[in-house]
């Protein structure tokens, strides 16, 4: 049967080759190219590729091609077979026997042949199959639209945010006012404004230009610090009627090199003037400049010292820059996390050539301002305060320990409140404001508050990272805790009061947050209730803050003092940890989980199993006087009663109970 088989096989191919030479033959082609390679070109004949049967090759051995001719010399011609279809028949047969050959060749090769022929095993076939299924696995990803941060295809809602795949966010959040909000100029002389509106006047900064300071390079996962945190902003305000509205824009302009060498190098504004003739550049892995980047820093410096020198000469009562890229990461020298020029320093500078003698700069952003601290570190005249997530030193940037104070006699101008966790919501920033932010400022007596103004300490933010929920609670930073700690700093400096925008990177949290920001300077007083204890974390927090800060501010001492007599003392980070330690008695393992099984049957089995109970006095007569401690395990079938002497000897008694699951009761 397998003879007769492979006969009708060969029969079947040696026709097929005739044919073949036959199409060959009407081609044109030469007698010599009768061989086919498996990319269906012609080679010349190979010998060597006569090969039999059992190797798979097109042709027997033996049984190479031939001219057929009829007996006067002429070449026969197939009835009713055009050029054309003879080309596209032999073409079939080709790939038909190519493909063929190669299933042969693979299913009989092993792989000791294939490494010695030195086979090349890539894929020369087309791959362009491959791209629906790189298509599929991009699009098993998403990335929401609020807060950047990256989903599965099979969750239909952020888990950082609760946004959903579908929101368009900006849509949500803006109206047929938000397009009007950066086409209105209004000019600080004009003359519609009345002198007595000056006074009371909330100024805002805002120009489009910085829009345009974004990242060229498109990467895996897109930058959270991105130009749809002003259009999320300054829609929901425009949809508000706050601005345009009730706020009044200050026209923009780009600072001088002269205003920003007096907080910067020249070497570093350099830098990032250089960014103005690149597609794209970085000046660490995560700070980003593009052609427009450089004019955008220059812009959003400008409008922050000119809110700055504004509301110091009287034409408003306070002001909010909404500007980028942020500032309080950028050094003396250096631009990092985000930031390029450092806008709270412009200003804080600008204030004071404009007359303020004492200048007060708060940082609640989540993320410790190290280049604020770092230009005013040995300043009198400017306090830096600071509250930030810290621990220990391992949260963005690692700097802002509560010791960090101040250099060169500028000790306690520098007060660092490092939260230990996150988790740290409005009851302990409103405590932490009621016994270290206004005791220490009341003393400072500041002519201007700067507010470095950084919303990612609020819910669903995917840098701040606070999201911490206990007993269904979400302890972040709400909008109305914001609200709460502005209208707090309103008392200071006679309502002069800065707000500028640092991070902040879910657009629904920090636009919701930022409105409730400038409802107060508006005039507007929070509702909010206070009396919320503060977490243990953030009560330790405070205390030691209050220990290293009292040596500086003496209104501290007393603070410190009304706490400690208040609450429950709360051992400091640093003190000597004094505790007894209980006397025990070393007993074998095996007792161990003797006594581990014996709570795991009291617990599961005490409803369904009978009890055997062993009274106290039993055990005390049997054991004696020199007996110091007995301890008794219970298994499914005795209790085991064991009993230590004075002397250190351990002695056993067992108390069967066939049949039984017992437990002990004393």
């Amino acid at each position: 049967m397998i003879e007769s088989s492979q006969r009708n096989d060969f029969e079947e191919r040696h026709m097929d080759c005739e044919k073949l030479h036959l199409s060959c033959q009407k081609g044109g082609a030469d007698e010599n190219h009768h061989n086919h390679s498996e990319n269906g070109q012609v080679h010349p004949h190979n010998d060597t590729d006569h090969v039999n049967e059992t190797n798979g090759n097109l042709l027997p051995e033996g049984n190479g091609a031939s001219h057929c001719h009829d007996e006067n010399g002429w070449e026969e011609k197939s009835p009713g077979i055009s050029g054309t279809d003879t080309a596209e028949e032999s073409n079939r047969v080709v790939e038909h026997y190519t493909e063929k050959r190669k299933r042969q060749r693979d299913r009989d090769m092993t792989f000791q042949d294939m490494y010695n022929l030195n086979m090349d095993f890539t894929d020369e076939d087309d791959d362009s199959d491959w791209a629906p299924f790189q298509n599929n696995v991009a699009s098993e990803k998403w990335f929401c639209a609020n807060c950047t941060m990256v989903n599965w295809f099979d969750v239909f809602y952020c888990e950082v945010c609760g946004e959903h795949t579908d929101s368009d966010v900006l849509s949500s959040l803006s109206s047929s006012r938000a397009q009007e909000a950066a086409h209105i100029k209004v000019k600080l002389e004009d003359s519609s404004i009345q002198k007595s509106s000056l006074e009371t006047r909330t100024l805002v900064g805002f120009d489009e230009r910085m829009l345009l300071h974004s990242e060229v390079e498109l990467k895996a996962h897109p930058h959270p610090e991105r130009p749809d945190r002003l259009r999320a902003i300054a829609a929901t305000l425009a949809a508000a009627g706050i601005f345009p509205g009730k706020c009044f824009p200050i026209p923009a302009r780009e600072i001088t090199a002269e205003e920003l060498q007096m907080v910067h190098t020249a070497e570093h504004t350099g830098a990032v003037d250089f960014t103005d003739c690149m597609v794209t550049s970085y000046f660490t892995p995560d700070t980003y400049a593009n052609e427009h980047s450089a004019c955008a820093a220059r812009l959003a410096a400008g409008l922050c010292a000119d809110l700055s020198t504004s509301i110091m000469a009287g034409h408003a009562k306070n002001g909010f820059a909404l500007v980028r890229p942020p500032g309080h990461h950028a050094g003396v020298k250096d631009a990092m996390g985000f930031c390029l020029y450092n806008n709270a320093a412009v200003a804080a500078l600008a204030a004071q050539r404009a007359g303020a003698k004492k200048v007060l700069i708060l940082d609640w952003d989540v993320h410790h301002g190290n280049g604020t601290q770092e230009i005013f570190d040995g300043c009198k005249s400017v306090l830096y305060i600071s509250l930030h997530r810290h621990e220990g030193g391992k949260f963005y940037p690692g700097t802002g320990a509560a010791d960090e104070v101040g250099v060169n006699g500028a000790e306690g101008y520098c007060v660092n409140i490092p939260w230990k966790c996150g988790g740290v919501g409005d009851c302990d920033y409103i405590f932490a404001f009621k016994n270290i932010v206004l005791p220490i400022a009341l003393e400072f007596s500041p002519d201007l508050t700067i507010i470095s103004a950084g919303f990612d300490a609020a819910r669903g933010d995917p840098l701040g990272c606070c999201d911490v929920r206990i007993q269904a609670i979400a302890l972040v930073v709400t909008p109305a805790g914001y609200e709460q700690m502005t209208h707090m700093l309103t008392s200071l400096s006679g309502g002069k009061l800065l707000v500028i925008l640092e991070g902040g990177y879910n657009l629904r949290s920090i636009s919701s947050s930022a409105k409730a920001v400038i409802k107060v300077l508006l005039g507007e007083s929070p509702v909010y209730d206070v009396d919320i204890e503060p977490s243990k974390a953030g009560v330790q927090t405070v205390l030691e803050v209050l220990e290293i800060q009292k040596k500086f501010w003496s209104t501290l001492g007393s603070t410190l003092t009304r706490i400690q007599s208040q609450r429950r003392p709360y051992p400091l980070q640093n003190g000597k940890k004094e505790a007894k330690k209980k006397r025990r008695v070393l007993v074998p393992l095996w007792w161990k989980w003797g006594r581990k099984k014996f709570f795991y049957i009291l617990l599961r089995q005490r409803s369904t199993m009978p009890e055997l109970h062993i009274n106290q006095a039993e055990l005390v007569c049997e054991r004696g006087p020199a007996v110091t401690s007995v301890f008794c395990a219970v298994f499914p079938d005795c209790i085991e009663v064991m009993s230590v002497c004075c002397n250190g000897a351990v002695s056993f008694c067992v108390f069967p109970v066939p049949g039984y699951n017992c437990q002990f009761a004393w």
